[in-house]
This record gives C-alpha cells, structure tokens and sequence, in this order.
C-alpha cells in the first residue's frame, strides 16, 4: 500500500448550481505556512483564463480545527502555520459551467472537468504522488453514472476505483495529474486495440454515431501513428473522450487522451455511404490530438519544461507544435486508407487558400505567431485577419514545404517523417525540452543540408512560401482561382437578421471607402441587403464600379462610396498527374 503524501477528492455537489467540491489534503505541509494555487492556464491552450476566478468559497481545517487562509495573489492562497505534523484539508467550491474541452462543467446530463480547473496545487509538493478520491454526485438519478479517464486506479488501495468506476485513482505528480481529464456521466463507450495498447472511446450527448465505423477508422489512424514514430507507444492506454453537441469543433491534447468537442452530425451514422464532409473534418480533429501524443506532450519545447503555470511561457516553436502536427493530421489520413487522394488534395487545397486570403501573413512571421499567440492569436478581435497568421495553417504549410524540399534534394532519402522520429529519440524519449534551434539543426543533421535560409524565409521571414514550384516536383498541380465576384474586402456575419461586417480587409475597397468593422450593412445601391443575397448583388456588378452602401455605425447613419476591386486569384486547386511518380509514391504512401 502507497499512501500518497497529497490526497484529492472531487464530487459533484450540485448540478442545477453546477459546482464541484474539491478538496485537498496535505500529510506534511509547510508549517511556516502552506501555499496553494491553481494554475492560470491549461496546457495546451495558450491564453491565461485564470480558472480561480471560478472558486467560489474555500476553507481550510487542520483535524476538526480551522485554518485561516491568506489570499496572496489571483490564485494563490496561504494556510496559517501549523505544528510539525499537523496535516491541513483544502476544501474549495468551483462553478462549472464551462461547455469546452479546456475547463469544467457540470450539469444533469455529465459532469466533465480538467484538473487544472478543479485541483489546487501544493506549492512545493508538486512531485509528491497523489490520490484521487473520485465521487458520484447524491441521488438515485445518477446511479447509472460511470467514469472515463485515463487515470490509472490506486491498485494495492483499500478503495482502488475499479475501471470505469468511482473510488480511488493515482498519479505520480501534479503535473500527471492534471493531465488526465474525467468524464462522469452516460456515455456510449467502444474498445479497440491498436499495436497492443488498449483504446476507448467515450462518447456524451445525444447521437446515433455508428460506434463499430469510428472505432474501425481511429484503430487504423491510431495503428499508423504508433507505427510511425515507432513502437512501443509512450501510453499504456488512449481514451477519445468526446462530448456531441449541437455545433461545436474542438480539441486538447493529453499525455493518454483527449478530450473532443463535435458536431453530433459530424459523427458517422448508420448506413453512411459516403464519408461526409464533417465526418473528415471530424477524424483530421482526432488524428491531429493523437499525434499531440507524441509532439508536444513528450516532444516539448525547452520554454514548457516544466511548465510555469503561474504565467505565460514563451516560445517561438508553436509553429512546430501545431503546424506540423496539422500538417501530419491529414496526411494521416491518407496513408493509412481513411480518405482518398481527392479528399487530400482538397483538405490541403483549403488550407493554402485559408492562408493566403489573410493579409496577416504578409504582417507578422511564424515564430512572431508562436511568441505572441497568448495576447493575439487566442485573443482574436476584428483586427486579427489583417495582423497575424495561424500557426497552425502556415506552420502546416511550412511543414509541407520543409518535408518537400528534404525529399527533392536528398532524392527521396530523408524527409520530415526521419526529422519527426530524431525528435522523439532525442526529446520525446528522454524529455529534454526542444531549443529554439534544435529544429534546424536535426534536420541539417539528418540531411546533410544547410537549411538556415529556409528557415530564416519560412518561419523567420512573411514571404511566399514556394508551393507550386515544390508540389510541381511531386506531381501536383497548384492553381490559383478568382472568386466571380468583385471584391468588397469584408467579412460578415448575420446578427439577428443584420449583416453585421467583422473584419474590413487592409487596403481593400471597403476600407478605402471608410467602412470599418462593426458597421451594419443596410443597402447597396438602395437596395436592401442582407447575408441571402449579397452575393447576387455584387454579381451584377464589374470590378472598378462605384456602388453606393448605407451602412449604420453604432446608432448613426452613414453613406459610402465603395469602388470595387477584382477578387483575388486566392482560392487554391489541387490536380494530381495522373500516373504518380516515385517521389510522390514515397511521400504519400500510396
């Protein structure tokens, strides 16, 4: 039996208030005053959302003895001192009303919650095993209530949870602990395994997902990934928790699962001929939190080991994180059989065109993205499209661009996928952080070539990545393609029936006009519009023509003259030669 040094509980305390109770029980706390904090963000998801916020009351006992608690900061709390080998209790209510994969939520349906929303930290304690304590909400309404997680059970533990069950669970440290998200509720579950390691999917919400063709199409993607980077798989098991809603899309990465957030018509139905669009979209989601498992849960940059959850950490290798995991989520995909080569070329044909109709990518470089992304881009205003480029789509696009060019100069020799498994022997393996230049420099290694203006171009750089000449080499065909109709330079949203513009383009027609973003478009050319028939009324129109635009901003009404442009040559199409050659049948698999 192992009693851990710091024990957990968490049970639902009321699901109409939507809150949790969590408590926190230290054996050998500092007796000159014990602190506790809870983490400012989730890894992850680089945006501090400050979960304290969410506490609600929170006490502290020593024994039956109360303790007062200092409020230090945010999200730090300091005990009073106690006498050597006095233990202290934390006991903190938490408001879950958070539908993401990235907090916690709580209602009479499921209860869903990541330990950075609902775990104090015991500052200085953080590598202490741990206990968890995990119980079921009160009434007979929710007896039927199970658990998924990855969390391993507390085996050798009087009250060791059983799987699926409530009781106790372990984790090694804090930082394991709160990487493994809980779903409690009722949820259709499937097994699988792949490469020997044994896979759940958990799915809440209302569906009709045909469990037995997901479990068919993640066993294939989950199999190629192990295989991929070379087995065994890190993970002694992989739990897909996802949660099916009305309209949603979202993902987060764990180091032994994720938690998803979906479409429930995104799911496959029985009977499903062909794969649907949102089907695709669905299991690219999937693939690309799986290969997380590998790059950036083990493959870390030096700047998140360890992680300082107190505040952001800072790196220029986001781009590499989630751009070349974005690049690897589709073309998984492919090769091991889940879509065909169409579906490919479109999905990748997407995203070239997402980032060439930015003009923040003309603006701001990749590793500017990965640095700023805690104030710009996870904090998205009007603005956003005009001053920053994904690192996610670009970095995908880099990837691309990278893997091409290792191929085309060794001969087909070396590529990104030789580059992704160095990484995982030198860093993932071992946990040594990734430095700012480990990137570069493994690929040179590897290849034998000099890379620095690569990627001094590419990822330090806002110039045009050199896509068609490369795919050309590979027997793709890139070609660029007028919208029909003149330009406005906008983005639009209906609004309650308003069309309400949300980001005016730089140097576009409607900016030149004056027009900004929030302004509600009445007419063009005295005629009313609306997000129905915009289209057709510039359809009518010619590039260089003046049309006349009421528009309101704010409580006032305001006339423009808007000359409008040609639409840009910005929507990417993708053709295969039909008879693949032997670089393209190396690179594709197929």
């Amino acid at each position: 039996m192992n009693n851990a040094a710091i024990r957990y509980s968490i049970r639902p305390l009321s699901v109409h208030a939507h809150t949790f109770e969590g408590r926190c029980t230290v054996a050998s706390p500092d007796p000159t005053g014990q602190c506790f904090s809870l983490p400012a963000w989730i890894p992850g998801s680089y945006l501090i959302r400050d979960f304290a916020r969410h506490i609600v009351a929170i006490r502290a006992v020593s024994g039956s003895r109360p303790v007062s608690l200092t409020k230090l900061d945010k999200h730090t709390w300091q005990a009073a001192r106690l006498k050597h080998g006095e233990s202290i209790t934390v006991t903190c209510e938490v408001y879950a009303w958070d539908l993401s994969v990235r907090g916690a939520h709580l209602d009479e349906t499921h209860a869903f919650f990541n330990g950075t929303s609902v775990f104090l930290r015991v500052l200085g304690q953080e590598e202490l095993p741990c206990l968890i304590d995990i119980q079921p909400p009160a009434g007979e309404a929710f007896k039927d209530w199970r658990i998924a997680t990855a969390l391993e059970p507390a085996h050798g533990e009087q009250h060791c949870a059983k799987r699926h069950g409530y009781g106790l669970y372990r984790a090694a440290s804090y930082d394991e602990l709160i990487d493994h998200p809980v779903e409690m509720g009722r949820f259709a579950l499937a097994r699988f395994v792949a490469r020997g390691i044994p896979h759940e999917i958990a799915i809440t919400g209302q569906h009709d997902c045909d469990m037995q063709r997901l479990t068919a199409d993640l066993k294939r993607i989950c199999e190629w990934q192990i295989r991929f980077f070379g087995e065994p798989a890190p993970m002694p098991r992989y739990v897909f928790l996802i949660t099916a809603v009305g309209d949603a899309y979202g993902g987060l990465e764990h180091r032994a699962s994720t938690a998803l957030l979906c479409s429930r018509n995104d799911l496959p139905w029985r009977g499903m001929k062909k794969m649907s669009e949102g089907y695709r979209t669905f299991l690219g989601l999937c693939s690309h939190e799986y290969f997380h498992t590998w790059n950036v849960k083990r493959i870390r940059p030096a700047a998140f080991t360890p992680y300082d959850l107190d505040r952001e950490n800072y790196t220029t290798l986001l781009w590499a994180f989630e751009g070349i995991t974005s690049y690897y989520d589709d073309l998984a995909l492919l090769r091991c059989g889940a879509i065909e080569l169409q579906d490919w070329l479109e999905l990748l044909a997407k995203t070239i065109s997402n980032v060439q109709r930015g003009p923040g990518r003309r603006r701001q470089t990749l590793a500017e993205s990965s640095f700023d992304a805690w104030n710009k881009f996870y904090r998205p205003d009007e603005n956003t499209p005009n001053a920053v480029v994904s690192y996610y789509a670009k970095g995908a696009l880099v990837a691309l661009a990278l893997d091409l060019t290792l191929r085309n100069k060794t001969n087909g020799a070396i590529s990104l996928d030789d580059i992704m498994r160095a990484l995982w022997q030198r860093h993932g393996k071992t946990g040594i952080g990734v430095g700012e230049e480990d990137i570069r420099l493994i690929a040179e290694e590897c290849s034998g070539l000099n890379l620095k203006r690569f990627f001094s171009a590419a990822v330090h750089g806002t110039g045009e990545l050199p896509l068609k000449k490369l795919l050309a080499t590979f027997g793709l065909k890139l070609e660029w393609v007028a919208a029909e109709t003149p330009s406005f330079g906008v983005k639009t949203a209906d609004e309650g029936g308003q069309l309400k513009l949300t980001t005016v383009y730089d140097d576009s027609a409607a900016q030149r006009a004056g027009l900004s973003a929030g302004d509600v478009l009445l007419a063009i050319n005295d005629l009313r519009v609306a997000s129905t028939n915009i289209d057709k009324l510039l359809t009518r129109c010619q590039p260089g023509d003046t049309v006349k635009v009421h528009a309101f901003r704010r409580d006032e009404l305001k006339e423009f003259r808007v000359r409008l442009d040609r639409s840009q040559d910005d929507m990417a199409r993708l053709v295969a030669d039909a008879r693949p050659n032997n670089l393209r049948r190396r690179w594709l698999g197929i």
